[in-house]
């Protein structure tokens, strides 16, 4: 089992910034990807960012440029930096853990963000 608790949430005006933290129960960066999702209200839940077990990523094309994701294996945490945000990005935020392989998904408890003056 892994258990991931996020934090970071909070209100920000369009154009602000917020990092978003993902702290892991146990070391799993170098068998796990991980994954920041969001769901806005009566959306779908929509992959936003994710960072695999190379150290590579990939985002979202609404995000690219604003987002970056990161990790610190040391501290066993994933970092979602929000930049330059905007109205539409509002929604719960959810890291996720996933390990295909082993056919594993664990899922944080959310965190809500909102962008509006």
């Amino acid at each position: 089992q892994v258990q991931l608790v996020e934090s970071g949430g909070g209100l920000v005006q369009p154009g602000g910034s917020l990092k978003l933290s993902c702290a892991a129960s146990r070391s799993i960066f170098s068998i796990y990807n991980m994954n920041w999702y969001r769901q806005a209200p009566e959306k779908q839940r929509e992959l936003v960012a994710t960072i695999f077990t190379d150290g590579s990523t990939r985002y979202a094309d609404s995000v690219k440029g604003r987002f970056t994701i990161s990790r610190d294996n040391a501290e066993n945490t994933v970092y979602l930096q929000m930049n330059s945000l905007k109205p539409e990005d509002t929604a719960v935020y959810y890291c996720n853990a996933k390990n295909d392989y082993r056919r594993a998904s664990y899922w944080g408890q959310g965190t809500q963000v909102t962008v509006s003056s």
